[in-house]
């Protein structure tokens, strides 16, 4: 009987060695809050058109609204 323990060490030790390769992530928060700074311009127009029949009942009647 034949023992071939060279190959048998060499992949003993490789698997031993890629062991130790094992990808790692890492997530962690951060230490200081987080700050967004936004400049944000906001318009708007509004437009009513009002007929001269409630325009001039709106002016006779002021108290109505």
């Amino acid at each position: 009987m034949k023992i071939t323990t060279g190959p048998l060490l060499a992949a003993m030790l490789g698997a031993f060695l890629l062991s130790g390769c094992i990808p790692r992530i890492e997530i962690a928060t951060p230490k200081e809050p987080l700050t967004i700074n936004m400049n944000v311009k906001i318009e708007h127009e509004i437009r009513i058109k009002v007929d001269r029949d409630v325009e001039s009942l709106l002016k006779n009647q002021s108290g109505l609204f």
